[in-house]
């Protein structure tokens, strides 16, 4: 019993300062099952060897997309990117384009076969989202536990970009 009441006192301080810490971002899901990794469109080669990213993101990253620099340019419009493969389901975005800026991104297709998938993409998706918008680009970081929703994400932001360049 006292262990018992012991995990439950641990977790729930572990919560708190998740909560804290990460803010919103939390409130989904648990900060310690997904965070951010940093890709070599945002660090260099030598920043990354040095980080936490895992091993397999540092040999994926750095060649994945070429990335749309212009902040501004694109023609207005919408526009739907090729479906990628992702793995567990396939990933195709459309992006909506007004005043030359990426104004709207919608999932078209994601992996959510599988609970999990499901679980995952409830997290992972409106975070992708939000950061193509941001950055007005594919180049976006890969969300960790949604690897390769993020990599079809960013393929297929890039090909609908493509069109709207």
């Amino acid at each position: 019993m006292n262990k018992i009441l012991l995990s439950l006192g641990t977790l729930a301080t572990f919560g708190l300062y998740v909560l804290l810490v990460r803010g919103h971002q939390a409130s989904v899901l648990s900060a310690a099952t997904f965070s951010r990794v940093p890709t070599a469109v945002d660090n260099s080669p030598a920043e990354l060897a040095s980080s936490t990213a895992p091993a397999a993101i540092e040999q994926v990253a750095p060649s994945i997309i070429p990335s749309v620099t212009a902040t501004t340019g694109f023609k207005d419009g919408q526009y739907t990117g090729t479906s990628f493969d992702a793995f567990y389901g396939n990933v195709q975005v459309k992006v909506t384009v007004k005043s030359g800026k990426i104004s709207d991104v919608q999932f078209l297709d994601y992996p959510r076969e599988r609970g999990e998938s499901v679980q995952i993409n409830s997290y992972a998706t409106p975070l992708l989202r939000q950061e193509a918008m941001t950055a007005q680009s594919a180049q976006v970081d890969i969300v960790s536990g949604a690897t390769q929703t993020s990599l079809g994400f960013r393929k297929s932001l890039q090909s609908a970009l493509s069109q709207a360049s």
